[in-house]
């Protein structure tokens, strides 16, 4: 939601314990990638994509600290180019060892055979994570990638604005449908409706309780219209219909943090992930932002999506690494190297990302900005902390994300444009991704 790129999740992708047989079209093995290099001469090159802030840093300290294992890395614009040139990598068989990627996709991924089971490297290390990043790294139980981050969800908010038209920081979706009409009559918009990033959709939907996939005996269950899902739909049609939301194109990212700088949009549904992108392009209104939990629906205790969350990135092994040992454990390195997780921790040096370590309080204050939030800094790590342990845990993506979500942003982008409502794309998404899932020779019920 309101994120740079649409995808930054952490949810729950396991599905440990269910026959493969109908639910997953294909699932990756660990290949012949068993990992003997003698005979090697030189050190092991392990190639890695990825597109965070601070990896080069983390790549390098790497490389200084390691003899026999060199990481080669390479940036990638951001999340979804990713999946479009692993894609075209996998199919011309010149895959990376090492990718970064988020929760949604490892299915997907491993029903195509793209990823290796790399549970015998990384196994052992359980303890070190926090579970529900442990989790998002797995399908049917086993571990294809090493969780990098998570990202507590909350907003942050223009406290000279609030303050000026006499405002409080909305602690209820209705709170904030009616603070956002009160700060329409000022010519502020209170919140950014990106027209290719329907995630607002789906946050919104899993906080409420939503599944759209679930997993019934020997198939997949598809339900895009549960009541969840149509309290969420609410809510954004609610802020639609009453034009309290900005339509600004993260294409432009400039744009958008200008908007924001500006005061022309006063919050923020987020993480700490994307407050870098404040720090670094701010320049008028900084020590002017405050941090609040993330709104509940009303009559609900406090509750966070495993949203932007909370889907945080993993660093994930291909099937077509010959050195899987050897990346495994590189990638277990840069998720838990004191150097390394402070490097991309800090918004100033790398992500601003929480790390999927069991502890990470120790991080907050380099998670968070001072510059930002000013006055407002020490208060904000409670909120910080106090979002970790309200997360969604028990949301599912399903073995086609990829292709549901690209079919999606496009009805979204209707939506956003008052072309259709929130419940028209629902029914569409239900009946598309059923079919979908079909073509594939996927188990279904729907």
């Amino acid at each position: 939601m309101n994120s740079i790129s649409p995808r930054r999740r952490f949810a729950r992708a396991a599905v440990a314990g269910l026959a493969l047989t109908g639910l997953l079209a294909a699932c990756g093995g660990s290949g012949s990638g068993d990992d003997s290099s003698s005979g090697a001469s030189g050190p092991v090159t392990l190639p890695f994509w990825g597109w965070a802030n601070g990896q080069e840093a983390v790549v390098k300290a790497f490389n200084a600290a390691h003899k026999d294992v060199k990481l080669k890395y390479t940036k990638v614009t951001d999340q979804l180019t990713m999946q479009k040139q692993l894609t075209n990598a996998v199919k011309a068989k010149n895959a990376p060892c090492l990718v970064q990627n988020t929760a949604e996709y490892v299915t997907s991924w491993v029903s195509q055979g793209a990823l290796a089971d790399i549970t015998k490297y990384v196994e052992a290390d359980k303890d070190k994570f926090n579970s529900g990043s442990w989790a998002a790294a797995q399908v049917q139980g086993r571990l294809y990638g090493v969780p990098t981050s998570s990202a507590p969800n909350f907003t942050i908010y223009r406290t000279d604005i609030f303050r000026k038209y006499g405002l409080k920081a909305p602690a209820t979706w209705d709170d904030f449908i009616a603070t956002g009409k009160e700060l329409k009559k000022h010519g502020v918009k209170i919140t950014n409706f990106a027209g290719e990033d329907p995630s607002t959709l789906e946050v919104l939907a899993m906080q409420a309780g939503a599944h759209w996939y679930a997993i019934d005996g020997n198939s997949w269950k598809v339900d895009f219209q549960d009541e969840g899902t149509l309290r969420a739909a609410q809510v954004i049609q609610e802020i639609i219909d009453n034009d309290l939301n900005s339509k600004l194109s993260f294409a432009d990212y400039a744009a958008v943090q200008r908007n924001y700088d500006d005061g022309g949009t006063a919050t923020r549904q987020i993480s700490t992930w994307q407050m870098a992108g404040m720090v670094q392009n701010f320049t008028k209104s900084d020590g002017k932002w405050a941090l609040s939990p993330w709104p509940t629906f009303s009559g609900e205790a406090a509750k966070t999506p495993a949203g932007t969350n909370l889907t945080g990135s993993l660093t994930l092994v291909t099937k077509q690494c010959d050195h899987q040992q050897q990346a495994a454990e590189a990638a277990l390195w840069m998720s838990t190297n004191a150097r390394a997780v402070k490097t991309m921790a800090s918004p100033e040096t790398g992500n601003g990302v929480m790390p999927a370590l069991a502890d990470s309080s120790a991080y907050v204050d380099d998670a968070i900005s001072a510059k930002l939030l000013g006055t407002n800094y020490e208060p904000a790590k409670k909120v910080v902390t106090d979002s970790l342990s309200t997360v969604t845990t028990d949301w599912t993506f399903g073995p086609d994300w990829t292709a549901m979500f690209t079919e999606m942003q496009a009805g979204w982008a209707k939506v956003v444009n008052k072309q259709q409502k929130v419940t028209d794309l629902l029914a569409h998404m239900q009946q598309w991704t059923v079919d979908d899932l079909k073509s594939r020779g996927i188990s279904v019920k729907g």
